[in-house]
């Protein structure tokens, strides 16, 4: 493999050919903010925010999109550059709803923990707000678009399934915003709810409606599992609080497959208060509870072994 070396904020490294800055810097522990990238997605540069200080280029690249090459010199945190970051998110801000003290992604959120560590508070730029309605019609997905900073992940991560593409990009300007076919609410889509997009979602513009109001980020307790439900083996997220498991979510946004309704919703059955404890069989056209051993044939199993070892 062959090997490039470069220089970031002082740092001669050596990442391999075709890596991108934002890689590279990556490799080597070196942070820079995203809002729009995902390793597993095509990188949209869409956000802006990772730009970075090439010499020998006169703007400021966004690393994502941009490939790394043999002498390279590379600033990430120098004034100019943390300058620039600063006003890009100042004008994602102003048009951005700052309830952030009752937003269910606070402590999760990408923009939140950004705009602290740059010190934007919202004051810098006023104008018009959106005021578009929220979707809540369907009983799995929230979408708030006065949230939505047009990172385009959700769309990204939406194509990736095969004949999925159930959102995209409409309309322009400021009117621009991620919608469905003839901009319908969610329900009257073809949107299956694999909350692929939640997953990816950066701000609190996609929430999962089955963890809103149970929790914050900081409380739950996330457990890596895959699901049983069929052979597809999907991967997911089991979110818990004081022993308890909340609700599910997606795993990877991209990678795998999408996680169906069954998978994402079973959870519920273990707290369902019209659970039983023991199973029903049909015995002459009525269902009749019976022990497990008999449900799994266990006693004629055991009798078996008992008159072979006779």
């Amino acid at each position: 493999m062959e090997l490039l070396s470069l220089t970031i904020d002082g740092r001669e490294v050596s990442v391999p050919k075709g890596t991108t800055v934002l890689e590279a810097c990556r490799m080597n522990n070196i942070p820079i903010p995203t809002l729009c990238h995902a390793p597993e997605l095509t990188p949209p540069g869409a956000c802006r925010l990772c730009v970075v200080q090439i010499e020998g280029m006169r703007n400021l690249p966004p690393s994502c999109v941009t490939q790394a090459t043999q002498g390279m010199k590379v600033e990430t945190q120098n004034p100019k550059v943390r300058n620039a970051r600063k006003t890009i998110l100042e004008l994602l801000v102003a048009n951005h709803p700052l309830d952030c003290m009752t937003c269910q992604k606070l402590g999760d959120c990408s923009l939140a923990e950004y705009a602290y560590e740059y010190g934007v508070a919202g004051k810098v730029y006023q104008g018009e707000k959106r005021k578009l309605p929220i979707d809540d019609a369907n009983p799995y997905i929230l979408r708030d678009l006065n949230k939505c900073i047009l990172c385009g992940k959700c769309i990204a991560t939406c194509e990736a399934v095969t004949e999925r593409n159930v959102i995209g990009f409409a309309y322009r300007g400021f009117q621009a915003k991620v919608s469905t076919f003839m901009d319908t609410d969610l329900k009257d889509s073809t949107c299956v709810y694999c909350n692929r997009c939640v997953a990816i979602c950066p701000v609190g513009a996609l929430m999962d409606k089955s963890m809103i109001g149970k929790g914050r980020a900081w409380e739950l307790t996330k457990e890596d599992v895959t699901c049983t439900f069929c052979d597809s083996g999907c991967e997911f997220v089991i979110n818990s609080k004081n022993g308890k498991v909340l609700g599910v979510t997606a795993k990877s946004a991209s990678n795998g497959r999408p996680l169906c309704l069954k998978g994402r919703i079973g959870s519920d059955f273990r707290y369902n208060p019209e659970r039983t404890d023991m199973p029903f069989i049909n015995q002459d056209g009525e269902f009749v509870q019976v022990t497990w051993s008999e449900f799994l044939g266990l006693g004629n199993i055991v009798e078996k072994i008992n008159s072979l070892t006779k």
